[in-house]
């Protein structure tokens, strides 16, 4: 059962957040933000909105076919003092990598160079990686809540002050789409897939 309204969002990339709006990847690599508490990534909410960012974004960070969608992202208006919500996600599945390898066969299934998925894997060694499988949801209407200074910072979550109504919640991809993406990646990094 969908929730009705949220509160808890996750700071993602704004081009990230396109990809995973539009279907073109359903995961995100986490491994934690500067300022997280202990600097670990923890999945302590599995449905949140997106809250897409707009700090550290690079051209050099994205495979070539994905770098005009990022020069697209900066060119569309917005309002500094606002944060518009246009999407939720449910974490369907999380699965923690220790091996290089892994990462590397994950490549095809998202929009980020195989030198920044390096960089995540490499970044505080002594965690895995967390790979987390989104099913994704447009939200009704898009909702615009003001920024507030408590939601800046390199953290991951931000817990928004105000109710978003999430309204008729539609997923992205369809079941099978979904399904056939999900098996995908976990084929790859060598996890049981879904048997039909």
């Amino acid at each position: 059962m969908l929730p009705e309204y949220c509160q808890m969002a996750l700071k993602e990339w704004a081009v990230t957040v396109r990809a995973l709006a539009n279907g073109t990847q359903i995961l995100l690599l986490r491994k934690g933000g500067i300022h997280e508490t202990d600097k670990d990534f923890r999945v302590i909410h599995p449905e949140f909105l997106l809250y897409p960012t707009y700090e550290h974004q690079k051209e050099d960070l994205l495979k070539d076919n994905h770098q005009a969608d990022l020069r697209q992202v900066l060119e569309e208006p917005r309002q500094e003092d606002q944060i518009k919500f246009t999407h939720f996600a449910k974490v369907e599945e999380t699965i923690q990598v220790s091996e290089q390898d892994k990462v590397d066969y994950l490549g095809p299934h998202h929009i980020w160079t195989n030198e920044y998925a390096v960089a995540r894997m490499r970044w505080n060694p002594m965690q895995p990686l967390s790979i987390l499988l989104l099913r994704v949801y447009h939200l009704e209407n898009p909702v615009d809540v003001p920024y507030l200074p408590e939601y800046g910072g390199c953290t991951s979550w931000v817990d928004i002050f105000e109710r978003v109504a999430l309204g008729q919640l539609k997923p992205v991809l369809t079941d099978e789409e979904f399904g056939r993406q999900v098996d995908a990646i976990k084929g790859c990094l060598g996890e049981p897939v879904a048997t039909t």
